[in-house]
């Protein structure tokens, strides 16, 4: 069976080291290492344990060794800056960052607060929700990966509004949290231990960069919809739980029956018909976990969605979109 070569530049973040485990486990890939920093801070590694190789993030580098697809795990920046020689490589590329979710350098320039140098890029993308998307990620040659937030709310709240049951006059409020690992390796004061531990906290209130992904893909308007993020003293896992008005809905089963419709063939999404998922009901998995409780007399419903952050919110979701650009079966390396 012939093997895919991958390279992972990043790979020493928490989302760049996750995604290497789940590429060693892949059956049909031969995982690689892109060094693209001058000052690297490898960890130490145990004798006798096997390890992919690793050469430099350069063209040079990947046209020897004849890569076919690089996952980048960087920051936005450097997405930007590695993705075009890439592709001119004849590389297909999967990014991690937000580099190339939001289509229009002016949506990049509002939630970013930067110029994007790559319009054409960014606009010819294909956005990564593989539930929602696999077309276009069958035949992309640049995905970009959803952003761990947006993954959770999206696949939550888009089949309700498809299915017209959303009273979108009372809007739609997400109150998502999040495991400390969603904040990068980057090392922070606010992500440091004696900060999270024994806490919790919001950020970003009314103005963070993955607002912009629920409203493109769920077609929402942003006054109608809210957001806030707050960082859980865990190191991994996001629950967003989600508040809106119903219309036409007698039961919380009616309300489920939308996304056993919907879901019924995906392969990651978990349904709970008599309660709401927590974050050990996805850990470390790429699954997708919902629930739902619905007020027929007010039209009050909540939605509970839960996800692993570095999985089926970065990693796993990553190595989803390869196994549909390259033919495979959805689920490889992923059950």
């Amino acid at each position: 069976m012939t093997r895919l070569r991958a390279g992972v530049a990043g790979f020493s973040g928490y989302s760049g080291a996750e995604l290497v485990g789940r590429l060693k486990a892949h059956p049909r890939l031969e995982p690689w290492l892109l060094e693209h920093r001058q000052d690297s801070d490898e960890r130490p590694r145990p004798a006798g344990q096997p390890h992919p190789p690793q050469i430099p993030c350069t063209r040079e580098a990947v046209r020897s060794e004849k890569l076919d697809v690089v996952f980048l795990a960087t920051p936005a920046a450097v997405s930007i800056e590695l993705t075009p020689w890439l592709l001119q490589a004849g590389v297909r590329v999967i990014d991690l960052s937000g580099a190339f979710r939001l289509r229009t350098v002016e949506n990049y320039r509002r939630w970013y607060r930067e110029e994007h140098s790559q319009p054409a890029l960014l606009a010819e993308a294909a956005y990564g929700l593989p539930e929602y998307s696999r077309d276009s990620v069958r035949t992309a040659r640049l995905v970009a990966n959803p952003g761990c937030y947006p993954t959770a709310a999206n696949l939550a709240i888009r089949p309700l509004l498809e299915a017209g049951v959303v009273d979108r006059a009372c809007g739609v409020v997400c109150d998502a949290k999040s495991g400390v690992s969603g904040a990068g390796h980057a090392p922070a004061r606010k992500t440091s231990f004696c900060e999270v531990t024994e806490n919790f906290s919001a950020y970003s209130i009314l103005d963070h960069r993955h607002v912009p992904e629920v409203l493109l893909t769920c077609g929402l308007e942003e006054r109608e919809f809210s957001f806030t993020a707050q960082l859980l003293p865990v190191d991994r896992g996001i629950l967003e739980t989600i508040y809106l008005r119903t219309t036409g809905v007698e039961s919380s089963d009616a309300l489920m029956d939308v996304f056993r419709r919907r879901y019924a063939s995906e392969p990651f999404l978990k349904l709970y018909p008599d309660g709401v998922p927590d974050l050990r009901a996805v850990a470390r998995t790429n699954f997708c976990a919902l629930g739902v409780k619905c007020d027929p007399a007010t039209g009050r419903a909540v939605v509970v969605s839960a996800i692993d952050n570095l999985v089926k919110g970065a990693a796993g979701q990553a190595v989803q979109n390869m196994n549909l650009m390259f033919g495979f079966d959805e689920t490889e390396g992923l059950l």
